[in-house]
């Protein structure tokens, strides 16, 4: 996470844990005061247990109860629903349609400066899609160490199986290395296609279709329907909308718990 060490009272920077508190909306200062006495608060994983700690609200992962309260300010973040065959690009030098174009027509546009889309869908997959001002927290969704959970809904040829569902869950083989998949679903079946639902935590390029094709079911139409805690419900084809600073939160939250799951599961 991008979090540094808490400053102590006696240092002259940062700003006073109780009134960070009290400006994310928990109270007077002294409502603020009274969590800290309960051990209610805590700044980098580290129970708070004196009054006037100076903390950098830019920074400083600090939560109350466990949950961690507002993202760095001016942090913006953007899901898209994103239509097939649109680029993965905020412009293109060959006039091509892309999420750029998407974002400069829409009632968002006047915050596409500094964004960036975070990791990105093949052309011909539709679906969620994050755009970002914020590095770290692009960097925290994309990098494999992290494991971020994304989940994919994919039509496929053939008529899949409980047995194939199972062989799917157990990992498929890629350019000699397992992609993992968790809670594969059987969403229908008919005579000669099926729809998948499947949840992956890497990025490798055409990943989804490559492990169904391994599995031996070709991809026909492949859509992300989530990415961490975000998920593309209420959006419309070529739709976005902003994340407000408890959806940001929880996203950030989303890639503590993911790779602590993971560290505990190698461990």
């Amino acid at each position: 996470m991008n979090s540094s060490n808490p400053s102590s009272d006696e240092e002259p920077g940062g700003v006073r844990l109780q009134k960070v508190l009290a400006g994310a909306g928990f109270g007077s200062r002294r409502k603020c005061e009274e969590l800290i006495d309960h051990g209610r608060v805590s700044v980098a994983g580290v129970p708070v247990e004196v009054q006037g700690m100076r903390v950098d609200p830019q920074n400083d992962v600090i939560r109350v109860d466990g949950k961690r309260i507002a993202a760095p300010m001016g942090t913006v973040v953007i899901a898209m629903n994103k239509p097939p065959g649109v680029l993965t690009a905020m412009s293109d030098d060959r006039g091509r349609r892309c999420v750029g174009d998407l974002l400069a027509d829409s009632p968002l546009a006047a915050l596409a400066t500094g964004l960036f889309h975070v990791g990105r869908l093949d052309s011909d997959t539709d679906g969620l899609l994050l755009l970002t001002n914020d590095g770290d927290l692009g960097h925290l969704l994309t990098h494999p160490s992290f494991g971020v959970n994304k989940t994919y809904v994919a039509k496929v040829q053939g008529e899949l199986r409980t047995a194939d569902i199972a062989k799917i869950g157990k990992g498929i083989l890629v350019d000699d290395r397992v992609v993992e998949v968790s809670k594969p679903r059987l969403r229908a079946s008919r005579t000669g296609e099926s729809v998948i639902e499947l949840t992956i935590h890497e990025g490798r390029k055409h990943v989804v279709r490559r492990l169904l094709a391994n599995a031996g079911f070709p991809v026909l139409t492949l859509t992300r329907t989530k990415f961490g805690s975000v998920d593309v419900v209420g959006l419309s084809n070529g739709a976005m909308r902003q994340l407000d600073d408890g959806e940001i939160s929880a996203l950030f939250d989303s890639v503590e718990n993911e790779s602590n799951e993971g560290q505990s599961l190698n461990t």
